[in-house]
């Protein structure tokens, strides 16, 4: 039986994260609360929340983790050309609700979306609090791609991206890499495998070689100069 969380307490701890489920890769439980204290509690240790409206909160862990480095983004010659043309314009946090909305747009070949209202709500609150952010991709005044995710020391949570120009999410992602970069970030968990992500670089570890790495990164001094409008 799937363990279940108390929503009245933030410190109910989480299952030994090999107890997680092979299938569906990487369950480990259900119930609790998208508190601030729990979500942030919840990524220094690997863990995130997915669940659609009509499910309780589940929390999942997955085997392997898909990660990259900032500093090992790759950027395909054609990318290259399309960013020096400067034909989009990036942002840090100007618009956050936009893109949390914008993501949770229905997408080809998916029913419904895992961004319910209650989980905009609770990574606002994050965004307020200066962990969730995002990056903004415009053509003149139009929102055409952007990403979000949370950070914590010198790790950044990938969450979600979308694109409504071709390759306006890669560009973002390309933003947030040189950025990260200048800011000392040394990972990016990008969460469960995708061929978008692989092919900019990303590579699978396991789950316990990624908690090390966050034990590690996630108790260094966060820089808040890294997360200015800009």
């Amino acid at each position: 039986m799937l363990p279940w969380l108390n929503p009245n307490d933030d410190l109910d701890p989480f299952p030994n994260l090999e107890s997680a489920l092979v299938e569906p890769n990487g369950l480990l439980a259900a119930g609790g609360a998208l508190t601030p204290k729990r979500l942030l509690n919840a990524y220094q240790q690997g863990i995130f929340p997915w669940f659609e409206e009509d499910q309780p909160i589940l929390w999942w862990s997955p085997n392997p983790r898909l990660v990259i480095k900032p500093t090992d983004l790759y950027i395909s010659s054609s990318l290259k050309k399309q960013i020096r043309k400067a034909t989009y314009r990036c942002t840090i946090d100007t618009a956050f609700k936009d893109v949390m909305v914008a993501c949770a747009s229905p997408r080809d070949g998916q029913n419904g979306t895992w961004i319910t209202p209650t989980m905009l709500s609770a990574y606002s609150e994050l965004h307020a609090l200066g962990y969730a952010h995002s990056i903004e991709v415009w053509l003149d005044d139009n929102l055409v791609g952007g990403l979000y995710g949370i950070a914590i020391g010198q790790v950044f949570f990938g969450e979600s991206m979308f694109s409504r120009q071709s390759n306006a999410s890669k560009i973002g992602f390309a933003f947030l890499c040189k950025h990260l970069n200048e800011f000392g970030y040394q990972l990016i968990d990008c969460q469960v495998e995708s061929n978008h992500l692989l092919s900019l670089g990303a590579y699978n570890i396991s789950r316990k070689a990624f908690s090390k790495q966050l034990a590690l990164l996630c108790p260094l001094p966060i820089n808040g100069m890294a997360w200015q409008k800009k």
